[in-house]
């Protein structure tokens, strides 16, 4: 374990892990939670459910569906190829014939940013893996909303497994270490300041390049950090139960901002009504003029409204 790799051994694995593995000649990996007895529960796009464009994007986000090392179904799980959402497979079926990695969590600044690549760690502190489990779980039963490769994809789904943090605002990329690098990267380069300089002053060339690579190295640390959901301020702990609340199923996001919990076993606006003041002739046709009523009319007393 460590800055250049997090490798890590099959007999190292603990539940509640956090675990990926590499896809496409290491252009994106593959998240989930190691679960008991050779299990991962993690988060898919299957194969027939992906953008549709033709494009690199749906072999990438394809690559996420559990596949056996070799080209037959798997004897533990079948053909788990065309599932999508959140489901279990065995740790061969995950890992579809790649490297099995550890994905860190409370790491310093200075690691952090010294691991180039996004997606292999985190400055957030994980929970215990009881809480981690439970998620998991409960979201395998429950789903996990949309799969959107920027937005809520497998490290997405994997963190928050491990955390328990979404973010605030609606703007964000997600959780996900490798959208955030991605979008660090791409902003490093559209705003180098000096890109127009070192094509009209020929003697600064050289230096010119120099410099700019150092200001576009900077700029893509900086971005990295300041998405980070350890980082971030923007970042609340939301109970696996209000994010699969039947109103937020599309999109866990919702979950954050419904401060007040639709059940009513928790909400703080909720009140006794007794049977005959809500059958008064006057509020047949609106029930809430019972509650908007302070006193009970004829000879109807309230001794405590608990």
């Amino acid at each position: 374990m460590g800055v250049l790799s997090n490798k890590i051994k099959r007999d190292q694995l603990k539940p509640g892990d956090h675990i990926y593995s590499w896809r496409h000649f290491y252009l994106y990996s593959h998240h989930g939670i190691y679960d008991t007895e050779g299990k991962v529960i993690h988060f898919t796009q299957g194969a027939g459910h992906e953008i549709g464009r033709g494009t690199v994007l749906d072999r990438i986000i394809s690559s996420s569906c559990p596949t056996p090392p070799i080209s037959t179904e798997c004897e533990i799980c079948g053909d788990q190829s065309r599932l999508d959402g959140v489901i279990s497979s065995c740790i061969d079926c995950f890992l579809s014939g790649g490297n099995l990695y550890l994905f860190e969590y409370g790491v310093s600044p200075v690691f952090y940013l010294a691991s180039a690549r996004g997606g292999t760690c985190t400055l957030a502190k994980s929970d215990p893996p009881e809480d981690v489990l439970h998620r998991a779980s409960y979201l395998l039963q429950n789903g996990f909303g949309s799969y959107n490769l920027s937005n809520n994809n497998c490290e997405d789904f994997a963190i928050y497994c491990k955390t328990g943090l979404l973010v605030e605002t609606a703007t964000s990329v997600g959780r996900s270490g490798q959208a955030a690098a991605f979008q660090a990267a791409t902003s490093a380069v559209r705003s180098s300041p000096l890109r127009y300089l070192t094509t009209r002053v020929t003697g600064l060339a050289v230096g010119g390049l120099a410099v700019e690579g150092l200001v576009s190295c900077g700029s893509y640390c900086v971005s990295r950090l300041v998405s980070d959901i350890g980082f971030r301020h923007d970042a609340v702990k939301v109970p696996v139960e209000r994010l699969v609340d039947q109103s937020h199923l599309c999109d866990p996001q919702a979950a954050v901002n419904s401060p007040t919990p639709s059940c009513i076993g928790v909400r703080h606006d909720v009140v006794k009504v007794p049977d005959e003041r809500l059958v008064d002739q006057s509020h047949l046709c609106d029930p809430q003029a019972a509650v908007d009523i302070p006193t009970p009319r004829g000879r109807i007393v309230i001794a405590d409204i608990d």
